[in-house]
């Protein structure tokens, strides 16, 4: 069965996120049920190269760790 990308589950895409080979992401697919070819497979990877960050990494990026006034002189956030 071919993948529908809207049936894609987090879970999926953090095992998904863990194959460091388009074959083990073929074997991965093939555990769930899915048909993947090698070209599928690796744009998949190509694709999923893009997102590394996890979730911490993520909010510090967006600017949700800084709870502080980080105008003031005594902010440790602050080059």
């Amino acid at each position: 069965m071919p993948i529908n990308k809207k049936e894609l589950t987090k879970e999926m895409l953090e095992k998904a996120m863990q194959c460091k080979s388009a074959d083990e992401l073929i074997a991965l697919a093939k555990t769930g049920g899915y048909e993947m070819s090698k070209e599928e497979a690796e744009s998949y990877m190509a694709e999923m190269s893009d997102f590394e960050l996890d979730g911490t990494a993520l909010k510090k990026i967006a600017g949700g760790s800084c709870y502080v006034d980080c105008w003031s002189d005594d902010c440790s956030f602050r080059d």
